[in-house]
């Protein structure tokens, strides 16, 4: 789906406010990549703020990044004047890695009134360029009133 003119500018704008107003994807250091209709992209780059025990990505900071891929896909979707919230979600951990960056790739498969169903796929992209399946989500979210 290709958006109209000047809404890609507005849908980036509308995620991007969200975003900037988390603490928690602030301190990770996550990163805006591309939003289009449905479908956000969003990298979280290596840090020690990011790591379990063993020195690898954290699960639940892939697990945040899925969410918020999705929750900001749903966004895109969402009316006008309206927020979302993730009711659930579930995740498929593949693969553990260390440095680089992951990335998070959020798409809607329903946009409904009520409910909207995201998936999300999380790569390791590392310093070379190598790009590795790391996990898969799948969330259910609901509009929210925006109150800011």
């Amino acid at each position: 789906m290709r958006p109209e003119p000047g809404q890609a500018d507005n849908l980036r704008h509308r995620v991007q406010e969200s975003l900037d107003r988390q603490g928690m994807m602030q301190q990770l250091g996550v990163r805006l990549l591309e939003v289009g209709p449905g479908t956000v992209r969003l990298a979280l780059p290596y840090s020690d703020r990011v790591t379990q025990q063993q020195g690898g990505f954290h699960g639940g900071a892939m697990g945040a990044l899925a969410d918020i891929a999705g929750g900001y896909a749903a966004l895109t979707v969402a009316p006008e004047g309206m927020e979302v919230t993730t009711v659930e979600y579930k995740i498929n951990f593949l693969a553990a890695f260390q440095g680089g960056e992951l990335q998070a790739t959020g798409r809607v498969l329903r946009g409904g009134k009520r409910i909207i169903v995201t998936t999300a796929e999380v790569v390791h992209v590392a310093a070379d360029g190598k790009r590795s399946d790391c996990a898969v989500m799948q969330q259910t979210l609901v509009p929210v009133p925006k109150t800011y």
